[in-house]
């Protein structure tokens, strides 16, 4: 039974958001995508560049939150503060896209990783077993292994944020010590000099893979900017979920402090495992391995020169704690987002309540649902090609909102200020919208359409407004 009674229970410490922050950040990202962007970029030197680039944007945007979160200690995150720096509509968009695509999208996508790499280990999980069909409909295992962790998941959550906790503490430990497991050794067992020499031979001189032509082409000036930016798609995906740890401040212990320190920390852990693991690749693999890696799995055909055939098993097991971890922390998360919204009457009125164990279980079961339909749509890749363009401009307006609330709100206590106020927060906001119009001008197909998912919020925001002053 729901009771309105019920309130959150702040039982999270600052090492609990750490951990949650590291574990929702990595996911299967970076086992993956060094592929693809090597295909952008074409180097060695301007790969790593990248890495570092997007650990220094990240970190700044982190660092930056800190002063949000400590002047809004409350559950709902971003959404909070975009409606108090903005308005109600702001905010609304961003609960819109966020359950709409960004969390449930990644969700999704994130449960897939899980199933196709539980498939290394045992055949009849992968997607080329199908079930069921219906028409163009098929329905295969991996897909029920997808929806049955995220409701695994869901119901652990839906108990009490004390066993979603220790569950998110565990992995998260394991997964961090398998990483640097992993890098040591490839530095130590796998590490060749020839192929380090060659890779950092020509580390400068950009280029980008021509499917058309199936060769590469040397690049510069505009083009090397869009490339950059298209290439910066995957280390962002990768870096992202950073943020999650703000949505559940209402259940964190003194979350004036520790939710910014989480960030902090948190932020910080990760990228220096994203650098040193590009940097092991790199010392590891030849250029073109790294591009042409089969499935874009960079870290498998790693794993296959450091520990032999086993690796593909070793990298799989790491895999699957990984994304298992990662979608734990993005699922209790995001149903604290749906809870803010509800209490605000702009998401269904049985979110904004709390079960027995003082959670927000319809919200997680209602995001638990939708997800589930997109694992079964098959889309959920589409989907998080659109995402990074509404990630970034949410991001772009929240840091924005720093500035705003400094002129709107300037006697509000802020226990803690944003570190290099107004320099990196504005470098920041430069940064990211220089990634985002690249984005727009090089993928306008997808990002287009990101974008249109979000505005499409717009006139559903005002019909919910409409129907809302019905009732009352």
């Amino acid at each position: 039974m729901e009771n309105q009674d019920h309130s959150f229970k702040r039982e999270l410490g600052l090492f609990d958001g750490t951990m949650l922050v590291v574990g929702s950040m990595i996911g299967s990202g970076i086992f993956i995508v060094s592929s693809n962007m090597t295909q952008n970029i074409g180097s060695a030197g301007w790969l790593i560049l990248i890495w570092v680039l997007t650990a220094l944007v990240t970190m700044t945007a982190a660092v930056s939150y800190g002063e949000l979160s400590a002047m809004f200690p409350k559950a709902g995150g971003q959404y909070v503060y975009l409606k108090e720096a903005y308005n109600k509509l702001f905010a609304f968009l961003y609960g819109w896209s966020f359950f709409a695509v960004i969390q449930t999208g990644t969700i999704a996508a994130v449960g897939v990783a899980f199933s196709k790499f539980a498939a290394y280990l045992y055949e009849p999980l992968s997607d080329k077993n199908v079930l069921w069909e219906l028409g163009a409909f098929k329905l295969n295992a991996a897909q029920l292994v997808s929806i049955a962790t995220i409701i695994i998941l869901t119901w652990i959550n839906s108990r009490g944020v004390k066993n979603s906790k220790t569950l998110q503490t565990f992995l998260t430990i394991i997964k961090i010590l398998s990483l640097f497991g992993l890098i040591v050794f490839g530095f130590i067992l796998g590490a060749k000099t020839e192929v380090w020499n060659a890779n950092w031979s020509n580390a400068w001189d950009a280029r980008m893979w021509s499917v058309g032509t199936g060769s590469w082409t040397a690049i510069g000036g505009t083009a090397l900017l869009g490339a950059v930016a298209a290439a910066m798609v995957g280390s962002l995906f990768s870096s992202d979920a950073w943020n999650g740890v703000t949505f559940i401040a209402g259940e964190i212990k003194r979350p004036e402090r520790n939710v910014g320190l989480s960030l902090f920390l948190g932020t910080l852990i990760v990228s220096v495992i994203y650098i040193l693991a590009n940097v092991m690749y790199v010392a590891v693999l030849p250029l073109n391995q790294i591009a042409f890696a089969d499935q874009e799995r960079v870290a498998v055909a790693a794993a296959e020169v450091i520990f032999g055939n086993i690796g593909t098993n070793i990298i799989a097991v790491m895999i699957m704690i990984s994304t298992f971890a990662c979608n734990n922390g993005l699922i209790m998360a995001g149903a604290r987002v749906y809870y803010t919204m509800a209490k605000d009457g702009l998401f269904f009125k049985q979110a904004g309540k709390l079960n027995r164990f003082d959670v927000p279980g319809w919200s997680l079961w209602i995001q638990c649902a939708w997800i589930s339909l997109l694992c079964l749509t098959g889309r959920y890749g589409d989907l998080l090609d659109y995402v990074i363009i509404i990630v970034l401009i949410f991001y772009i307006l929240t840091i924005l909102g720093i500035f705003i609330l400094r002129r709107k709100m300037p006697h509000a206590e802020r226990p803690y200020k944003a570190f290099g106020y107004p320099v990196l927060p504005a470098l920041y906001i430069l940064i990211a919208s220089v990634i985002s119009i690249s984005l727009l001008i090089t993928k306008p197909a997808t990002c287009g359409w990101g974008v249109l998912i979000m505005l499409l919020g717009i006139p559903v925001y005002y019909l919910s407004k409409a129907r809302g002053a019905q009732a009352d």
